[in-house]
């Protein structure tokens, strides 16, 4: 049998090429806005937000794309400006790879590959940004200056580092290595622009722009690609389902407005009910805790009682496959071994939410 190559996207590669999930922008689970963001991950999976400033930042998952081959982008919008960023303040966005997805590129070994990172991008500010690749040890950096040529125009970037052939970086369901692009960053983490590995925290130029300068600054992203080899090649388009599953193994979450979710369980006290939700992918490690919103939205059926509305959710234990949790209700009444139920409970639009969390790199 012949294998025929078929002219269009990514056709001079045979099989899989992007090592990053949502490059896209496509999946973000938790919200579409989020009008002040906070270090750590805000809205779009798979991004990080490093903040530390006196300005304040909106993140939302935009339909402004470069073409139509995109139909999301990240947006970071100022609402506050900080016109002075101090020697150690910063504001950039991180892209986190596990271990496990990049062991191909042998960084850390005299077989290192080189890495290309490419992207579209459109900021209001013009001028030197700076990226860098970086171990999870904070210990081997690699930093290179990006430019916006045109302020509010779509342009496509590509980067190609050298592998490290020093350092330590993880092969295992740990942090491989991060991107950054930074946005705003003190002189603290001023640089020499050059493809050379070093130790200091050099992650961007002593030309860098101040994005957070002023209200109304806007920087989007799409079209992420991180590969092997010192060539960009046609971003990697994968299906909804395919991005929002690889996202799943980092975060996980369960909305009463999913169509109406159920999920078994018993009676574990007199006011409290049991139950176990499996996860619709292995997490890289089991969750450590879960965070609730609207958590009368939420409600347990107990035979014998009836619906009850809950008062709190709260972690029990999980493993990569399922996690428990415990709900509870001030009126009480339950008979011990009862069989219950998580339903949905919610009116008048306030959507019930159940983040497990905890297995983010």
């Amino acid at each position: 049998m012949t294998l025929i190559k078929v002219k269009g996207r990514g056709a001079e590669n045979l099989g899989r090429r992007r090592l990053n999930p949502n490059g896209a922008m496509l999946v973000s689970q938790r919200a579409t806005t989020k009008a002040t963001l906070t270090n750590g991950y805000n809205c779009l999976d798979r991004v990080f937000t490093y903040k530390s400033h006196d300005g304040v930042v909106e993140e939302s998952q935009s339909t402004d794309t470069p073409n139509s081959d995109f139909y999301n982008s990240l947006k970071h919008r100022v609402t506050t400006a900080d016109t002075s960023i101090a020697a150690g303040q910063y504001h950039a966005l991180s892209f986190r790879l596990e271990g496990n997805s990049v062991t191909q590129l042998g960084f850390g070994t005299s077989g290192a590959k080189k890495a290309t990172v490419s992207f579209w991008v459109k900021s209001s500010v013009a001028g030197a940004y700076g990226t860098c690749l970086r171990n999870s040890a904070g210990n081997r950096f690699n930093m290179q200056t990006m430019t916006i040529n045109s302020a509010d125009t779509w342009e496509k970037k590509s980067i190609t580092y050298t592998g490290d052939t020093g350092g330590t970086w993880p092969k295992d369901n740990t942090e491989g290595f991060q991107f950054q692009l930074s946005m705003s960053m003190g002189t603290t983490y001023h640089g020499t622009s050059a493809d050379t590995w070093v130790t200091t925290v050099d992650v961007s130029p002593s030309n860098q722009v101040n994005w957070l300068a002023t209200v109304g600054n806007t920087f989007y992203l799409t079209g992420l690609q991180i590969e092997e080899g010192d060539k960009a090649t046609d971003f990697e388009h994968l299906s909804f389902a395919e991005e929002l599953a690889l996202c799943q193994r980092y975060c996980q979450i369960i909305k009463t407005s999913d169509g109406y979710p159920q999920y078994n369980g018993h009676v574990n006290n007199s006011a409290g009910t049991y139950v176990a939700v499996p996860f619709t992918v292995d997490m890289r490690t089991p969750p450590t805790g879960i965070t609730v919103t609207n958590v009368g939205s939420w409600g347990h059926v107990v035979y014998g009682v009836l619906n009850r509305n809950c008062n709190s959710i709260t972690f029990g234990s999980a493993s990569s496959k399922t996690i428990s949790l415990d709900m509870n209700d001030a009126s009480g009444g339950f008979t011990l071994g009862n069989g219950s139920m998580l339903y949905d409970a919610e009116s008048g639009g306030n959507v019930g939410m159940i983040e497990f969390t905890g297995a983010e790199l």
